[in-house]
């Protein structure tokens, strides 16, 4: 997606100030935009806090660049490729004044992330640019297998860079940090499913929306939840069997991390349980958690913390 960036000819070496602030930036953002990542990165140490807030803030803006429906795809696209080169030429020492990329790259290099990994969140985003406009909704992926290699580029690399950060010794982590990421965006396709059909995008696959007889238009309308729900059902059974790998995961993670992954899993399992609660009527305004449920999660977790 980006060319490749040749070593700058001076070492670009930002001051601690400047560090502290685009830090502070991304933790803005975090705090403003992942309402439920935000509540699970509280209860880390602060570098390792920063530098989750910094891949957030990235890839926030990776989504609001696709996201963004007053440009054409064209130019959203090469916004993307722009942004990516920014970040390759931020790695290579290059200036930079953007405080996330500052703070990005300051995180890559104290946790040593690859940049491989946050190319492939840009690339993941990029994915929903790849289909081309048609006048009838349609599901984007024909199988279950086709939607879980999108799912990996947005959510089970998320995985893999968290540990980087969380810190790890035993490379068992890996594949369950991989399916850990496919539990939470599963979650995510589960409740936003008639608002991402209302923007286009319909993540289900086509193989589930034959078998149960659904077509990707009625989606956006679906007056009868109760008619969705054993498709929604199979969806979030998916996702429960990929949230037991996040079970197996906390004991992997190093222990200062523990208590911040179990608050992460909990909230995002919470979630499921809730829309399942609700019979997978997600079609009559979104589903969320409490703030109370949240902060009676994240007080659990920081008594493990103490402990």
């Amino acid at each position: 997606m980006s060319a490749g960036v040749q070593s700058a000819p001076a070492t670009f070496s930002p001051t601690e100030s400047q560090i502290s602030m685009a830090y502070a930036v991304c933790r803005g953002i975090t705090r403003s935009a992942a309402r439920n990542f935000y509540y699970a990165f509280l209860i880390l140490p602060r570098p390792k806090r920063r530098a989750l807030c910094a891949v957030y803030a990235f890839m926030r803006r990776c989504d609001d660049i696709a996201d963004d429906e007053t440009l054409p795809v064209a130019e959203r696209r090469q916004r993307l490729i722009d942004w990516l080169d920014g970040f390759h030429r931020a790695a290579a020492d290059y200036p930079t004044d953007d405080p996330v990329l500052l703070a990005l790259t300051h995180a890559q290099r104290r946790f040593q992330i690859p940049t491989a990994l946050l190319d492939e969140l840009a690339q993941g985003t990029a994915m929903d640019l790849d289909l081309p406009p048609t006048e009838e909704l349609v599901a984007r992926y024909q199988t279950w297998e086709d939607l879980k290699l999108y799912c990996h580029k947005v959510a089970s690399v998320v995985g893999l860079v968290c540990i980087r950060i969380f810190g790890y010794r035993d490379t068992a982590a890996e594949p369950l940090a991989e399916k850990c990421g496919l539990a939470f965006q599963l979650t995510n396709i589960v409740r936003d499913v008639k608002e991402d059909a209302l923007v286009g995008r319909v993540y289900l696959p086509q193989e589930d929306l034959d078998q149960f007889g659904v077509t990707a238009a009625e989606l956006r309308i679906a007056s009868d939840a109760s008619r969705y729900a054993p498709l929604l059902a199979l969806e979030a059974d998916r996702a429960r069997e990929f949230y037991k790998s996040g079970d197996a995961l906390i004991p992997l993670v190093d222990e200062d991390s523990q208590p911040a992954l179990w608050v992460l899993v909990n909230i995002y399992h919470a979630l499921l349980d809730k829309i399942a609660d609700r019979k997978y009527d997600v079609f009559h305004g979104k589903v969320r958690l409490s703030m109370t449920k949240k902060l009676s999660i994240l007080g659990k977790g920081l008594l493990k913390r103490l402990a």
